[in-house]
This record gives C-alpha cells, structure tokens and sequence, in this order.
C-alpha cells in the first residue's frame, strides 16, 4: 500500500527562496508520488510559489497587509482565520525550510510534528528551538541542498538517488509586447545596493549583446529601478525597457528568452529553474551560498561573489561560452 503523507511546507519568502524550495517538493513528489502537500507562503510571492504543479492548497499569509494594520479588528480577524486554515489538516510533516523564528513560530500552529535545522545551525537560533524534530544542516552548504535535507532527513530518503530538479509548470499568459526576435533579459535589480553590478558594466555588456545580435531588454518593478533601466537602454542599440509585468508575465518572457542575465535577485533564480542559458553576477553574495544552481550543469554559470566586482570581460567569456549551449 503507498503511503501518502500530508505535508505542510513552511517557506514563506523570498522569490529566491521559493525557487530554492521546488527541488524538495520534486524529491517528495518522486519519493511519495501520492503525497498531498500544502504550502505557507506570503501573498506576495504566491504568484512564483503556483510555478509548482504539486501542491494541494496554499495557506496565504498576508503578513505585508498585517504590518500595516497590526492593531485593526480586521487583521485580528485574519490572523484567526490564517490558523483555523493551518489547523484544518492533521499533517504527518510540517517541513521549516526558513528556518526563522517567524516561519517556526507558524509551525507550532500547525497540526503535527515539524521538522528544522535545530538551534547551532538555523538561520536563526531561537526558531531551531521549536521543532518536534530538529537536525545538523550545515549553514556552509548552498541553500537547495539545506532545503532538500530538511525533508531528506524528516522521511528518512537519499537525496544521492534523486538528482536536482525544478519541475515547474509555467501558466499561459498574454504579454504586454509583440513577438520578439532572439532577446537577452537582464535583470538588472536585486533588493540591496550592495548586489548592485555598474550602469557602466551593463552598458559595455549590452554593446556586444548587440554586436552578437542580441537585444537586451530591461524589466523593472519600482520607479527606481525604471530610471535604471532607462540609463542603460539609452545606451545600448537595439535595446528596450520593458513596460511593467506581473511575475507571471516576465516568468513566461524567460522561457522565451535566448539568455538571461542577473544579479542574485529571484527572476535569475527563477530563469535557472526554467532550464534556460543563465549569467548570474554576483557582488556581495558567495557563490556557494545562493549562486546558480541548474539542473543542467552547462546551462548556468556565476561570476564574483562576496565583495566580488566581476568585470565585464568575465561577463562576456560567460556569454560566449553559455550562447553554445542556446
């Protein structure tokens, strides 16, 4: 008879970390094809976490409208609601791959026993304190591998049998742009300055996208990040900023993509997942914390790392040689 758990994953932000979270969810689906899984994810990152065919519902946390209104009757009223919905389902796993105190502290809601790095090795200490079972998940490791170790260890599987996958199902949306010939996205944002990569290094590194042929086209999700990518563009032939999409809408844009390239921020992650040909620049992130991980080894390549200011001619050696893989 096939065993068929109730999984509660608990991973409720960031883009980058959703991404980080479907390899786990394909293990568990190719261990326990009849599992039934449930996922807590803030609202805002729910359009990338329903990238995943596998879940059963989502449990949506909606923790941005609460900060707002912390005090009102109306976030009182939700935040009962958010746990009567936690607590509807007797789970046999409730998996923290945040491992913060906020993502443990939800997990103790939940009905079951919960599974986290324990107090040396969870992001934060005090949230590897909560769980029913808690393990030794080395913090040197990069962040895929934490994950899925976390549901290795709670159902007692190798991850050496199962190679990383993705499995993302992309929604079929309409685009806000005509048909495009061959196009590199660039994602030319990420959430701290610190990451940031030269307007003066995306211009050199759009000219030869150009000379190759190439448009390179800019999305943007904040007026800072417009005026960004309008710096850039005015300086590249052949370029375009992007007018303002949903994640949905960029995420069908990369499948469309001959190349992506991008800095440590969720849309490069997500352009990994999907299989397509990916430069992932880093500035202040290590490389083996949180850099590309495809599923295809030849299909990404990370340049720089922490405090590490890539040059442009190690962008365009990556380009020449990922464009062979295209």
């Amino acid at each position: 008879m096939l065993f068929m758990p109730r999984i509660l994953l608990v991973k409720t932000s960031s883009m980058g970390d959703i991404i980080h979270n479907m390899p786990l969810i394909a293990d568990i689906r190719r261990h326990y094809p009849e599992a039934i899984i449930d996922w807590v994810v803030e609202e805002t990152f729910a359009e990338i976490a329903a990238l995943s065919p596998h879940i059963d519902q989502f449990i949506i946390l909606p923790l941005r409208h609460w900060k707002k209104n912390l005090l009102s009757n109306e976030t009182r009223h939700e935040l009962c609601a958010f746990r009567r919905k936690l607590r509807a389902r007797q789970y046999d796993a409730i998996l923290d791959t945040q491992a913060l105190l906020k993502s443990a502290l939800i997990s103790t809601w939940a009905r079951g026993p919960s599974h986290g790095p324990n107090r040396q090795t969870a992001r934060e200490p005090l949230a590897g304190m909560l769980y029913t079972h808690s393990y030794d998940i080395s913090p040197k490791l990069h962040a895929i591998t934490r994950t899925r170790m976390v549901a290795a260890a709670a159902f007692g599987y190798n991850l050496d049998e199962l190679p990383l996958t993705y499995d993302l199902r992309v929604p079929e949306v309409t685009l806000p742009i005509a048909p495009l010939p061959a196009f590199v996205l660039g994602f030319h944002s990420t959430a701290r300055d610190a990451k940031l990569w030269p307007v003066t290094h995306w211009v050199a590194m759009g000219k030869y996208l150009a000379s190759l042929g190439l448009g390179l086209l800019l999305p943007w999700g904040s007026e800072t990040e417009r005026l960004r990518a309008q710096a850039i563009a005015e300086q590249i032939p052949g370029s375009v900023v992007l007018p303002r999409m949903s994640l949905s809408q960029l995420t069908c844009l990369i499948q469309q993509a001959k190349l992506t390239v991008g800095l440590d921020t969720g849309l490069m992650h997500i352009a990994v997942a999907l299989d397509i040909p990916t430069l992932a620049i880093f500035c202040d992130t290590h490389i083996w914390q949180a850099g590309a991980m495809p599923a295809a080894s030849d299909h990404a390549i990370t340049i720089g790392g922490k405090h590490v200011l890539p040059s442009v001619a190690e962008a365009t050696a990556a380009i020449d040689q990922l464009l062979k893989t295209a």
